[in-house]
């Protein structure tokens, strides 16, 4: 399911992409999400941290309204960051 048909714009999924080629952007976000698990990230209030944390290393201002369309976005994924499957899917995603 692609991030469009929650409402994300793709200018804004671009800048993003732009961002995380930063060495030391990448590897803050990293930093914060290493040892997440799979449950956490069905969990509105952790995956609001971690976006607003996010957004906050990459300098990036979200609305309310992009903020829960990411929210909603990462838990409909389902995303088990231990199953290899689910990241290279994620990785086809926003090549």
């Amino acid at each position: 399911m692609s991030f469009q048909q929650y409402g994300i714009s793709p200018q804004l999924v671009e800048r993003i992409k732009l961002k995380m080629k930063n060495p030391a952007v990448k590897e803050r976000i990293k930093n914060m999400i290493n040892g997440i698990s799979r449950q956490e990230l069905q969990d509105s209030a952790i995956v609001r941290k971690l976006v607003r944390g996010a957004a906050a290393v990459m300098n990036e201002k979200l609305t309310a309204a992009q903020e829960e369309q990411i929210v909603r976005f990462v838990i409909a994924q389902k995303i088990d960051p231990n199953n290899t499957f689910h990241l290279i899917r994620l990785w086809g995603m926003f090549r």
